[in-house]
């Protein structure tokens, strides 16, 4: 029999992995990632003590094993400490990748395996399949468009995707919750988690004050030409493409469309100059091809809602290049650029 460890978290995705993979006839164990310590107020949005409750009834309704693992320290240093670094660099990271990277496909995969399990399974939507064109097991999108997560899973390895399963990646989540309530599981009806779990109110500026115990200089809002606006409240407060929360009086809506921290000035523009056709991107990690030997064509997207957009990529010097059909808005230093063929992820980086 074939063994998968489930990673739980307590909502209802996992829960309805957990029944399918032990439907499926795989030997399971129900597993949650602590990822703040309990006297840590400032992660309480990461795996509430309530969502470990939930889990582990979950499992106790399945009948299988489960066991929490303590990240919390990883947690910290590789995901909240690397989101609060890139902010006070100008970046807008996306701390969803770097913790699936670090802890669920490293960290709990390794878990997994030292246990003697054979696969990982997790309840993202997305799928890995078999692909005639690539003679091998591939990441692809999951055929719920609007819940697909493949854009947050693009650092999967090869070997990871060989031992990873993702029973939700054909359903809806609308299909998820009835399966959740077909099989009494508790968390059929709990709510959405937030995007980033440590932010659950989403202010992302005072949450790195109050982490970092600092507060970050005011500079001045600048035209594209030098003209100074007024005064920003700290760079970390401001992202590319923002129009709203400026607290500036213009003649029309105008656009954050750069951040320099050499002079710690946040450059205002127009909505067109938001637009541009190419970026660079390192960390970069293919898995369905071994390299980008000569210019292919692909898909790809820039942010997690983005609709992926044709583009030329190229693999120079370790870095990857995207060129875009046509202007793409508000591409940010610090978001991943995922490249697809079809429904097939290719692979990724970190745009610079």
């Amino acid at each position: 029999m074939k063994r998968a460890l489930i990673a739980i978290s307590g909502g209802v995705d996992s829960s309805a992995c957990a029944y399918l993979m032990k439907n499926a006839g795989y030997e399971c164990v129900g597993v949650t990632m602590k990822l703040h310590s309990s006297s840590d107020s400032i992660n309480d949005g990461c795996v509430t003590t309530q969502d470990i409750e939930d889990a582990k009834r979950v499992c106790e309704t399945l009948e299988i094993p489960y066991h929490v693992v303590d990240f919390s320290g990883d947690f910290e240093r590789l995901v909240i400490e690397s989101f609060v670094r890139a902010y006070e660099l100008g970046a807008t990271p996306n701390p969803c990748i770097e913790c699936n990277y670090h802890l669920k496909f490293n960290k709990l995969f390794e878990h997994g395996r030292s246990l003697g399990y054979d696969y990982i399974a997790t309840g993202h939507y997305a799928r890995i399949e078999y692909d005639e064109k690539y003679g091998r097991k591939v990441l692809k999108v999951g055929l719920d468009a609007s819940k697909d997560q493949s854009y947050v899973l693009y650092r999967l390895s090869k070997e990871q995707i060989e031992h990873t399963l993702f029973p939700l990646g054909s359903l809806s989540k609308s299909e998820v919750r009835e399966i959740a309530r077909l099989a009494s599981l508790d968390t059929s009806t709990k709510k959405e988690s937030q995007d980033i779990c440590f932010i659950p109110d989403g202010d992302y500026a005072t949450f790195i004050e109050k982490y970092t115990k600092k507060r970050y200089t005011p500079g001045n809002f600048v035209t594209l030409d030098g003209k100074i606006l007024g005064q920003h409240r700290g760079i970390i407060r401001y992202t590319i493409g923002q129009g709203k929360g400026l607290g500036l009086a213009l003649p029309h809506r105008m656009y954050v469309c750069e951040k320099r921290l050499d002079t710690n000035e946040v450059v205002i523009g127009d909505n067109e100059d938001l637009f541009s056709r190419e970026l660079w991107a390192d960390s970069v990690c293919l898995s369905a091809i071994d390299t980008i030997d000569a210019p292919i064509r692909v898909q790809a997207k820039v942010r997690y809602k983005h609709i992926a957009q044709n583009a030329t990529a190229t693999l120079e010097n370790g870095l990857l290049h995207i060129v875009f059909d046509e202007p793409q808005r508000a591409i940010c230093k610090g978001q991943a650029v995922v490249i697809y063929d079809g429904e097939v992820v290719l692979g990724g980086g970190s745009i610079i």
